[in-house]
């Protein structure tokens, strides 16, 4: 697993989040005073949190992918997300708490960027760039969660009541802002050094993350030319290029899973019988990394039922770590996402079996570097056939822990099966949940596009598909 070296770098301050939607955006001429550095950390640390969280206020997702489940309080993993509004958690979260920083930071940026040194010019252009780059990653997040969501209009101080966009437009201008900031970076110069908690403001590796997310949005959407853009311009090639934000073990900055699990001093979680039955039989390297050894043999708790702590397997060890760094997007994903693409000839991308070879590899490489790692590569071949089921089970496997990514490729492969359980919520229809339901106050606060957008995505439900979502 990468070594993670603790930065001196502190944030001066952190950036009051108790805003409402009327506070999103500011006047350019009139940017907020804090330093773009200061907005820039606050937002990539706020992202990483609301992402890699287990919080049944605002992230469930590692319950929808069913890696985990619940003790005490089975209600999320029984897919009701209504009683705590859990998508209104998520929402504000990455409207206000992400993106109003990383925009504030954008403003910022270019008011300097007209009264700086012209040798500054560079490293500003760098930082509007690499922002624009985590604000790409999070509207896709959005997207992927909900569908046709608020864009062209959101964040504006002037419209409480902005209108929800397509979500495969969206998508489409995603790509062009994504486009636009890997021609912008310049890896002759620097950006935001020690106030970026991923990079260190390392340029070359911002465009490697750059086109890896590119090539895994182009994945969602099939899109043959943009993989190939993406491969060409240069994805990751090994762990080391993995995007992990720099946890600390102190707050504010501490893994929010550490804070859940042990700061908290709750026991909610054991891993699901979904995984458990998964990966056992398969002797993977990673189980005793991604699983405690407190149940001989491992034992998971029926998914959705209210379990006890004691008499299944807990979390594994990784997790109680406060400062264990929080993935967002790593070198075994993007195999994964060529071995797709080769299995699909697209992109100009081949040799589906090597790239699904090297992504168990680098996830090995990861939790639980071993000798034996190509021993277990060898007892899991691919099956050119049946690609979907090779792909969809190691990538699900790989992406254990981070419940959005491993709910996605469940969503694309629909590998592994997965059931809902016997007590699901009414909402859920009998199914796994594809999508979040928007957030409760939007029907009373921004009423008639919330009724638009509800029709024009074919019900605001858990079921309905988000534009990608074929399978």
């Amino acid at each position: 697993m990468k070594k993670i070296f603790l930065l001196a770098f502190i944030i001066l301050g952190t950036i009051s989040c108790e805003t409402d939607f009327s506070d999103w955006n500011k006047d350019e001429k009139n940017a907020t005073k804090v330093p773009a550095s200061t907005l820039f950390s606050n937002g990539q640390r706020n992202l990483v949190r609301t992402m890699k969280m287990q919080n049944v206020n605002v992230n469930i997702f590692n319950f929808f992918a069913q890696y985990w489940t619940a003790t005490t309080y089975p209600d999320e993993a029984n897919y009701d997300i209504v009683g705590r509004d859990v998508p209104g958690g998520f929402w504000n979260r990455m409207y206000r708490d992400v993106l109003n920083d990383l925009q504030e930071a954008q403003l910022v940026l270019k008011v300097e960027k007209e009264t700086i040194a012209t040798s500054l010019i560079p490293v500003n252009i760098n930082k509007q760039a690499i922002t624009t780059i985590l604000q790409v990653y999070t509207y896709h997040v959005l997207v992927d969660v909900f569908g046709d969501i608020p864009y062209t209009e959101a964040l504006d101080i002037t419209n409480s009541s902005p209108k929800y966009d397509d979500d495969t437009a969206i998508y489409a201008d995603l790509f062009t802002k994504l486009d636009a900031a890997i021609a912008n970076l310049d890896s002759d110069f620097d950006s935001f050094g020690g106030a970026d908690f991923i990079y260190q403001g390392d340029v070359k590796q911002w465009m490697k993350f750059a086109n890896s997310l590119k090539l895994r949005m182009a994945m969602r959407t099939k899109d043959s030319e943009k993989v190939s853009q993406a491969v060409a311009g240069g994805v990751f090639t090994s762990n080391s290029d993995n995007a992990a934000f720099m946890f600390t073990t102190s707050d504010p900055y501490s893994n929010p899973l550490w804070e859940n699990l042990v700061q908290s001093n709750r026991n909610d979680l054991v891993v699901s019988d979904s995984f458990v039955n998964l990966i056992t039989p398969l002797n993977d390297p990673r189980t005793s990394a991604y699983m405690a050894d407190n149940k001989t043999p491992y034992v998971g708790g029926p998914y959705g039922e209210n379990n006890s702590y004691n008499s299944y397997t807990h979390l594994g060890a990784i997790f109680h770590v406060a400062d264990f760094e929080g993935v967002i997007l790593d070198y075994a994903e993007v195999e994964f996402l060529l071995a797709e693409a080769a299995a699909l000839t697209i992109g100009g991308v081949s040799d589906a079996s090597s790239h699904y070879e090297s992504g168990i590899t680098a996830s090995i490489n990861y939790w639980a570097p071993t000798a034996d790692a190509a021993a277990y590569v060898a007892s899991q071949p691919f099956d050119a056939a049946n690609w979907k089921k090779s792909i969809g089970t190691q990538k699900y496997i790989a992406l254990y822990s981070r419940g959005f990514e491993g709910w996605t490729s469940w969503r694309q492969f629909g590998v592994p099966t997965l059931e809902a359980p016997k007590d699901a919520h009414k909402d859920a229809e009998g199914m796994v949940p594809v999508r979040y339901t928007y957030p409760a106050d939007e029907a009373q606060r921004n009423g008639t596009n919330y009724e638009a957008a509800s029709a024009a995505i074919g019900g605001d439900k858990l079921s309905t598909r988000v534009f990608w979502n074929n399978n």
